[in-house]
Protein backbone atom coordinates (compact mmCIF):
# COMPACT_ATOMS: atom_id res chain seq x y z
CA UNK A 1 0.00 0.00 0.00
CA UNK A 2 3.05 2.23 0.99
CA UNK A 3 4.68 1.42 -2.24
CA UNK A 4 1.56 1.73 -3.91
CA UNK A 5 1.00 5.55 -2.87
CA UNK A 6 4.43 6.63 -3.78
CA UNK A 7 4.15 5.54 -7.24
CA UNK A 8 1.07 7.31 -7.51
CA UNK A 9 2.84 10.83 -6.24
CA UNK A 10 5.43 10.13 -8.60
CA UNK A 11 3.27 10.33 -11.52
CA UNK A 12 1.15 12.64 -10.44
CA UNK A 13 4.50 14.99 -10.05
CA UNK A 14 5.51 13.93 -13.78
CA UNK A 15 2.52 15.10 -15.08
CA UNK A 16 2.53 18.31 -13.64
CA UNK A 17 5.84 19.16 -14.37
CA UNK A 18 4.96 18.15 -18.29
CA UNK A 19 1.81 20.47 -17.97
CA UNK A 20 3.87 23.12 -16.73
CA UNK A 21 6.41 23.01 -19.10
CA UNK A 22 3.98 22.89 -21.71
CA UNK A 23 2.87 25.82 -20.29
CA UNK A 24 5.90 27.62 -20.42
CA UNK A 25 6.94 26.36 -24.22
CA UNK A 26 3.38 28.01 -25.20
CA UNK A 27 4.56 31.60 -23.46
CA UNK A 28 7.93 31.12 -25.55
CA UNK A 29 6.42 31.21 -28.84
CA UNK A 30 3.69 33.73 -27.94
CA UNK A 31 6.56 36.40 -26.85
CA UNK A 32 9.12 35.13 -30.00
CA UNK A 33 5.91 35.67 -32.45
CA UNK A 34 6.02 39.49 -30.96
CA UNK A 35 9.60 40.44 -30.77
CA UNK A 36 9.91 39.37 -34.52
CA UNK A 37 7.74 42.87 -34.96
CA UNK A 38 9.47 44.85 -32.20
CA UNK A 39 13.07 43.89 -33.17
CA UNK A 40 15.93 40.99 -33.37
CA UNK A 41 14.75 37.40 -32.52
CA UNK A 42 14.43 36.04 -29.50
CA UNK A 43 15.13 32.61 -28.35
CA UNK A 44 13.01 29.70 -26.41
CA UNK A 45 13.89 27.98 -23.66
CA UNK A 46 15.11 24.94 -25.82
CA UNK A 47 17.41 27.58 -28.08
CA UNK A 48 15.69 27.20 -30.98
CA UNK A 49 14.77 30.52 -32.86
CA UNK A 50 10.87 32.04 -33.45
CA UNK A 51 12.11 34.65 -35.51
CA UNK A 52 10.68 35.88 -39.31
CA UNK A 53 13.55 35.46 -42.12
CA UNK A 54 16.96 37.65 -41.37
CA UNK A 55 17.64 40.74 -43.17
CA UNK A 56 21.20 39.66 -43.34
CA UNK A 57 21.32 35.78 -44.48
CA UNK A 58 17.46 35.39 -46.08
CA UNK A 59 16.86 32.12 -44.52
CA UNK A 60 14.00 31.40 -42.59
CA UNK A 61 13.72 30.12 -38.94
CA UNK A 62 10.43 28.37 -37.81
CA UNK A 63 9.82 27.82 -34.04
CA UNK A 64 8.61 24.64 -32.23
CA UNK A 65 5.26 24.95 -34.48
CA UNK A 66 6.98 24.85 -37.77
CA UNK A 67 5.18 27.95 -38.63
CA UNK A 68 7.14 31.12 -40.41
CA UNK A 69 6.67 34.63 -38.42
CA UNK A 70 4.40 37.33 -39.37
CA UNK A 71 6.68 39.91 -40.54
CA UNK A 72 10.45 40.28 -41.95
CA UNK A 73 13.20 41.78 -39.54
CA UNK A 74 13.51 45.09 -39.55
CA UNK A 75 16.93 45.09 -38.49
CA UNK A 76 19.15 47.66 -40.43
CA UNK A 77 21.97 47.74 -38.54
CA UNK A 78 24.77 47.59 -41.22
CA UNK A 79 22.88 50.03 -43.45
CA UNK A 80 23.26 53.88 -43.91
CA UNK A 81 20.47 56.42 -44.54
CA UNK A 82 20.24 58.14 -48.03
CA UNK A 83 22.48 61.43 -48.25
CA UNK A 84 20.04 64.22 -48.32
CA UNK A 85 19.79 66.38 -51.67
CA UNK A 86 21.90 68.78 -52.57
CA UNK A 87 20.25 72.05 -51.55
CA UNK A 88 19.75 74.68 -54.58
CA UNK A 89 22.42 77.04 -55.41
CA UNK A 90 21.55 80.99 -55.08
CA UNK A 91 20.86 82.75 -58.17
CA UNK A 92 23.06 85.43 -58.42
CA UNK A 93 20.46 88.69 -58.30
CA UNK A 94 20.32 90.56 -62.04
CA UNK A 95 21.43 94.30 -61.20
CA UNK A 96 21.26 94.96 -64.87
CA UNK A 97 19.45 98.32 -66.06
CA UNK A 98 18.01 98.18 -69.20
CA UNK A 99 15.22 100.18 -71.68
CA UNK A 100 12.35 100.40 -69.99
CA UNK A 101 13.44 100.61 -66.62
CA UNK A 102 12.81 103.60 -63.98
CA UNK A 103 13.25 104.08 -60.45
CA UNK A 104 16.49 105.83 -58.36
CA UNK A 105 19.20 103.31 -59.64
CA UNK A 106 18.21 104.81 -63.49
CA UNK A 107 18.61 108.03 -62.16
CA UNK A 108 21.90 107.49 -60.41
CA UNK A 109 23.29 105.96 -63.33
CA UNK A 110 21.99 108.67 -65.51
CA UNK A 111 23.67 110.92 -63.14
CA UNK A 112 27.07 109.34 -63.16
CA UNK A 113 27.40 108.79 -67.26
CA UNK A 114 26.72 113.12 -67.32
CA UNK A 115 29.55 113.21 -64.71
CA UNK A 116 32.05 111.19 -66.78
CA UNK A 117 31.15 113.26 -70.00
CA UNK A 118 28.65 111.05 -71.62
CA UNK A 119 25.43 113.22 -72.94
CA UNK A 120 22.01 111.39 -72.09
CA UNK A 121 19.77 114.47 -71.59
CA UNK A 122 18.04 114.72 -68.21
CA UNK A 123 18.52 112.26 -65.21
CA UNK A 124 14.94 111.66 -65.02
CA UNK A 125 14.64 107.81 -63.73
CA UNK A 126 13.37 106.87 -67.10
CA UNK A 127 15.49 104.72 -69.31
CA UNK A 128 14.61 105.52 -72.14
CA UNK A 129 16.27 106.38 -75.84
CA UNK A 130 18.97 108.81 -74.22
CA UNK A 131 20.23 106.62 -71.56
CA UNK A 132 20.47 104.12 -74.05
CA UNK A 133 22.68 106.31 -76.02
CA UNK A 134 24.43 107.28 -73.13
CA UNK A 135 25.01 103.93 -72.30
CA UNK A 136 26.66 102.87 -76.15
CA UNK A 137 28.54 105.64 -75.80
CA UNK A 138 30.18 104.52 -72.32
CA UNK A 139 30.36 100.96 -74.46
CA UNK A 140 32.07 101.86 -76.72
CA UNK A 141 34.74 104.21 -75.11
CA UNK A 142 35.34 100.91 -72.92
CA UNK A 143 35.33 98.31 -75.49
CA UNK A 144 32.42 96.50 -74.50
CA UNK A 145 29.45 94.99 -76.30
CA UNK A 146 27.61 97.55 -77.94
CA UNK A 147 23.90 96.97 -76.57
CA UNK A 148 22.85 99.87 -74.85
CA UNK A 149 22.18 97.27 -71.81
CA UNK A 150 23.86 98.33 -68.53
CA UNK A 151 24.82 95.49 -67.41
CA UNK A 152 27.59 93.94 -64.99
CA UNK A 153 30.64 94.94 -66.89
CA UNK A 154 29.00 97.97 -67.89
CA UNK A 155 28.27 99.21 -64.39
CA UNK A 156 31.45 98.49 -63.48
CA UNK A 157 32.85 100.80 -66.24
CA UNK A 158 30.92 103.64 -64.83
CA UNK A 159 31.90 102.54 -61.06
CA UNK A 160 35.21 102.49 -62.12
CA UNK A 161 34.73 106.13 -64.05
CA UNK A 162 35.60 105.31 -67.12
CA UNK A 163 36.18 109.12 -69.18
CA UNK A 164 35.97 109.61 -72.89
CA UNK A 165 39.53 110.83 -74.00
CA UNK A 166 41.01 112.06 -77.31
CA UNK A 167 44.50 112.28 -78.49
CA UNK A 168 46.35 115.48 -78.88
CA UNK A 169 44.63 118.48 -81.88
CA UNK A 170 42.76 121.80 -81.79
CA UNK A 171 42.03 122.64 -78.18
CA UNK A 172 38.20 123.34 -79.44
CA UNK A 173 36.92 120.71 -82.31
CA UNK A 174 34.36 118.20 -82.77
CA UNK A 175 35.91 114.80 -83.44
CA UNK A 176 34.52 111.71 -85.00
CA UNK A 177 36.25 108.19 -84.20
CA UNK A 178 35.22 105.89 -86.84
CA UNK A 179 36.28 102.87 -84.83
CA UNK A 180 34.84 103.65 -81.60
CA UNK A 181 31.97 105.21 -83.16
CA UNK A 182 31.54 108.10 -81.18
CA UNK A 183 31.89 112.02 -81.78
CA UNK A 184 33.48 114.09 -78.79
CA UNK A 185 33.04 118.09 -78.00
CA UNK A 186 36.01 119.15 -77.27
CA UNK A 187 36.93 122.12 -75.43
CA UNK A 188 39.88 123.51 -73.84
CA UNK A 189 41.82 120.16 -74.81
CA UNK A 190 38.96 117.96 -72.34
CA UNK A 191 36.34 116.30 -73.85
CA UNK A 192 32.97 118.00 -72.88
CA UNK A 193 30.60 116.06 -74.46
CA UNK A 194 30.80 112.45 -75.48
CA UNK A 195 28.11 111.52 -77.85
CA UNK A 196 27.33 107.89 -79.58
CA UNK A 197 27.33 108.24 -83.85
CA UNK A 198 26.84 105.82 -86.55
CA UNK A 199 29.16 106.90 -89.68
CA UNK A 200 29.74 105.17 -93.17
CA UNK A 201 29.01 101.45 -93.45
CA UNK A 202 30.93 100.44 -95.92
CA UNK A 203 28.34 99.21 -98.47
CA UNK A 204 27.64 100.04 -101.76
CA UNK A 205 25.09 101.85 -102.99
CA UNK A 206 23.29 103.89 -105.73
CA UNK A 207 24.22 107.44 -105.88
CA UNK A 208 22.07 109.54 -108.07
CA UNK A 209 25.41 111.72 -109.44
CA UNK A 210 27.47 108.84 -109.89
CA UNK A 211 26.20 105.74 -109.91
CA UNK A 212 27.52 102.95 -107.26
CA UNK A 213 29.30 104.44 -104.83
CA UNK A 214 30.45 103.40 -101.42
CA UNK A 215 29.03 104.69 -97.94
CA UNK A 216 32.36 105.91 -96.02
CA UNK A 217 33.32 109.26 -93.90
CA UNK A 218 36.65 109.80 -95.47
CA UNK A 219 38.91 110.43 -92.40
CA UNK A 220 40.66 114.25 -92.17
CA UNK A 221 40.40 117.46 -90.79
CA UNK A 222 37.83 119.76 -92.15
CA UNK A 223 35.85 122.64 -91.55
CA UNK A 224 32.03 123.39 -91.04
CA UNK A 225 30.46 124.59 -94.07
CA UNK A 226 26.47 124.98 -94.85
CA UNK A 227 23.82 124.39 -91.89
CA UNK A 228 20.14 124.31 -92.23
CA UNK A 229 17.63 124.58 -89.41
CA UNK A 230 15.34 122.11 -90.09
CA UNK A 231 14.48 118.56 -91.69
CA UNK A 232 16.44 118.34 -94.47
CA UNK A 233 15.12 116.27 -97.33
CA UNK A 234 18.38 114.67 -99.47
CA UNK A 235 18.44 112.18 -101.98
CA UNK A 236 19.18 109.42 -99.27
CA UNK A 237 16.83 110.63 -97.01
CA UNK A 238 16.04 113.56 -94.33
CA UNK A 239 18.67 115.10 -92.56
CA UNK A 240 17.48 116.60 -89.04
CA UNK A 241 19.11 120.08 -88.77
CA UNK A 242 22.74 119.26 -90.44
CA UNK A 243 26.14 120.63 -89.84
CA UNK A 244 28.13 119.98 -93.17
CA UNK A 245 31.74 119.70 -93.05
CA UNK A 246 33.12 118.24 -96.44
CA UNK A 247 31.01 118.66 -99.19
CA UNK A 248 27.35 116.73 -98.93
CA UNK A 249 28.57 114.50 -95.66
CA UNK A 250 27.47 116.36 -92.00
CA UNK A 251 26.35 115.53 -88.42
CA UNK A 252 22.88 115.55 -88.40
CA UNK A 253 20.14 114.23 -86.65
CA UNK A 254 18.42 110.89 -86.85
CA UNK A 255 15.91 108.31 -85.53
CA UNK A 256 18.28 105.57 -86.01
CA UNK A 257 21.95 105.75 -84.55
CA UNK A 258 22.66 101.69 -83.65
CA UNK A 259 26.04 100.83 -81.93
CA UNK A 260 28.03 100.27 -85.32
CA UNK A 261 28.11 101.81 -89.01
CA UNK A 262 24.91 102.17 -90.59
CA UNK A 263 24.84 105.53 -92.41
CA UNK A 264 25.81 106.56 -96.36
CA UNK A 265 28.66 108.62 -95.12
CA UNK A 266 27.27 111.20 -92.75
CA UNK A 267 27.32 110.92 -88.95
CA UNK A 268 24.33 110.15 -87.57
CA UNK A 269 23.09 111.67 -84.03
CA UNK A 270 20.25 111.25 -82.22
CA UNK A 271 17.86 114.52 -82.51
CA UNK A 272 18.12 115.30 -78.70
CA UNK A 273 22.24 115.54 -79.26
CA UNK A 274 21.79 117.83 -83.02
CA UNK A 275 19.12 119.94 -80.45
CA UNK A 276 21.51 120.29 -78.12
CA UNK A 277 24.25 120.81 -80.85
CA UNK A 278 22.54 123.97 -82.17
CA UNK A 279 21.77 125.35 -78.71
CA UNK A 280 24.98 125.42 -77.00
CA UNK A 281 26.16 126.32 -80.80
CA UNK A 282 28.88 123.49 -80.52
CA UNK A 283 29.95 123.14 -84.33
CA UNK A 284 29.91 126.90 -85.64
CA UNK A 285 29.92 127.78 -89.21
CA UNK A 286 33.67 127.57 -89.83
CA UNK A 287 34.89 125.19 -86.55
CA UNK A 288 36.98 122.62 -87.06
CA UNK A 289 36.06 118.98 -87.51
CA UNK A 290 38.32 116.07 -87.22
CA UNK A 291 37.76 112.76 -88.51
CA UNK A 292 39.80 109.52 -87.79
Amino acid sequence: MVGRAKGERRRATGSAALVAGLVLGLGACARGGTSDVAGPASQTSTGRSTTAPSASSGRTSTGSTGSSSSAPSTSTSSSTAPPAPPSPSATPQDTSLRPGDSGPRVRALQRSLARLGYWGGTADGTYGGLTEQAVLALQKQAGLDRDGVAGPRTLRAVAKGTRPTVGAGRTDRVEIDLERQLLYVVRDGSVQWAISTSTGSGETYESSYDGLAVAVTPPGTFAVGRVYDGSEVATLGTLYRPRYFNGGIAVHGAASVPGWPASHGCARVSDPAMDLIWSQDLMPVGSTVVVR
